[in-house]
């Protein structure tokens, strides 16, 4: 059985943003998050051991299990949405479906502001991800009997019946603002980033690798690379294996929804539909793309875990260790590191995107 698969971008274009991407949007939504509470840089996490391993010049990878106390980076969009949905913060009743972290966000930038959360969550999720939500003031939550599609269609209805606000990552016919500013809000990140790798000496980086759901983390962070970088770096978009939306849309040339239940350990890449919004941005600017199974995440969480003499351990869940993982998997693979153009002179960043999200299956993984 193949753990990974690369497809090659064959016509990335690399000069066009959506217009929202530019240097005063950008400066907004990072204002918006310094002027917050608790708001601090999540720390960018140095792997010269590893680096020495693999022959690059260096891996970098940006610890998100420290944003807002949350063990997850997606506060950073839905804080940003719901900020420009509600602009005198009086926030009324706000609805999302969520395989776990951006519930948590949404629900924690909503609840900061007085507002009442109510979160679908699909099939199969598992309790651990429902009561971190469901701690978080009065957020009712329910899990479906449905796959992710199913349960962002259910949490749509609700809003409107109810007259409730979504606040969603994907776009539909209609709904394009929202998910926008999702979008602009994960933006920080690659700010951050950027601003830690001069910290350290190191530069722009030549390579990172983004993990996809709908898309909108790895579109958000592209768009922001792409617009502030003086030589964007290549960029890959990693998905599940079974639910790769993004690499099927590319590789069909056309919008494609991944049908049924989908079955992964990476839960917030548990996504069917990509989000369209993104996808031009994702296709102008990614040029590879990356679908991976379990064990491949598996590998870099116990890499993380129990890191070399010279590196600090990182946390890293599920969904959150994919990047690096399929990171490595290229490295073992002779044609898909030359592909990707590795050598001594690479400096990759990677997104621990979540922390041990799952506690008791974390645990498991590490301790093999």
């Amino acid at each position: 059985m193949s753990l990974l698969e690369l497809v090659v971008n064959p016509n990335p274009g690399r000069k066009t943003l959506p217009d929202c991407c530019n240097p005063e949007t950008f400066a907004d939504v990072r204002a918006f998050h310094r002027a917050l509470p608790g708001y601090q840089p999540t720390p960018l996490v140095a792997l010269p051991d590893l680096a020495k391993e693999l022959g690059v010049k260096g891996v970098y990878i940006k610890d998100e299990s420290k944003r807002f106390g949350l063990n997850a980076f997606k506060a950073l969009g839905a804080s940003y949405a719901i900020h420009k949905l509600f602009p005198d913060g009086n926030v009324g009743l706000t609805v999302t479906a969520t395989d776990g972290n951006h519930g948590k966000g949404m629900a924690w930038s909503t609840h900061r502001l007085g507002g009442h959360a109510v979160v679908f969550m699909p099939a199969g999720t598992v309790d651990s991800r429902v009561e971190a939500i469901r701690a978080i003031g009065d957020t009712e939550v329910t899990v479906t009997d449905l796959n992710y599609d199913g349960t962002v269609a259910t949490a749509a209805a609700y809003a409107k019946e109810h007259g409730g606000h979504l606040v969603q990552d994907t776009a539909f016919a209609g709904y394009e603002e929202v998910p926008q500013n999702i979008t602009l809000g994960y933006s920080t990140m690659a700010a951050e980033a950027l601003e830690e790798l001069a910290a350290l000496g190191a530069g722009e980086p030549t390579h990172t690798f983004l993990q996809a759901g709908v898309g909108s983390m790895a579109g958000g962070v592209a768009a922001y690379l792409a617009e502030t970088c003086k030589n964007p770096p290549a960029m890959a978009v990693v998905e599940a294996w079974e639910s790769a939306c993004v690499l099927e849309s590319i590789r069909q040339g056309k919008l494609v929804t991944i049908e049924g239940h989908t079955q992964t350990s990476m839960a917030g890449l548990n996504c069917g539909t990509p989000n369209p919004q993104v996808m031009p941005i994702l296709q102008e600017w990614a040029e590879f793309y990356l679908r991976c199974q379990d064990e491949v995440t598996f590998r870099a969480m116990r890499r993380l875990a129990h890191p070399g003499p010279h590196e600090t351990p990182v946390v890293s869940g599920e969904s959150g260790a994919s990047g690096m993982g399929a990171f490595l998997a290229v490295m073992d693979n002779p044609d898909y590191r030359k592909a990707m153009g590795f050598d001594e002179n690479s400096v990759v960043l990677l997104f621990s995107t979540e922390g041990d999200t799952d506690p008791g299956h974390y645990k498991e993984v590490v301790s093999d």
